[in-house]
Parts: structure tokens; sequence; C-alpha cells
């Protein structure tokens, strides 16, 4: 079985203050703080979220 590709997602800069939008792409990738990692699933779903929130974040390949 082939597994699949994993990104790591840090939190760099504050939700607070950004678009509702910006803040429900975090809450999607299951972002919940800052400086905590969370790791994801290389999909293109997740990979949209991540391009348009990328201002916030820090990516890893897992």
């Amino acid at each position: 079985m082939i597994s699949a590709k994993q990104l790591k997602l840090t939190l760099v800069r504050s939700l607070n203050g950004r678009l509702k939008a910006h803040q429900q792409c975090a809450r999607g990738l299951g972002i919940r703080k800052i400086h905590n990692p969370v790791t994801v699933i290389d999909t293109p779903e997740n990979r949209g979220m991540i391009n348009k929130i990328s201002y916030m974040l820090k990516v890893e390949e897992a």
C-alpha cells in the first residue's frame, strides 16, 4: 500500500483580525494554536487552503 504524502503545518502569525475565510481555512486544516504543528495529507483541497493562508504558515514535508 502506498502511503499518502504528508505536510507539517505550523501557524507562525496570529489569526486575530484576519478575514473570516482565512480563519476558516486554518480551522479546516486543523490548526488551533500558534506554533503548534499539525500534520495533514497532501491533497488538492488541503493545498488550496494552504495557498490561501500561506502568509501565516510554515510548511514542511513530514
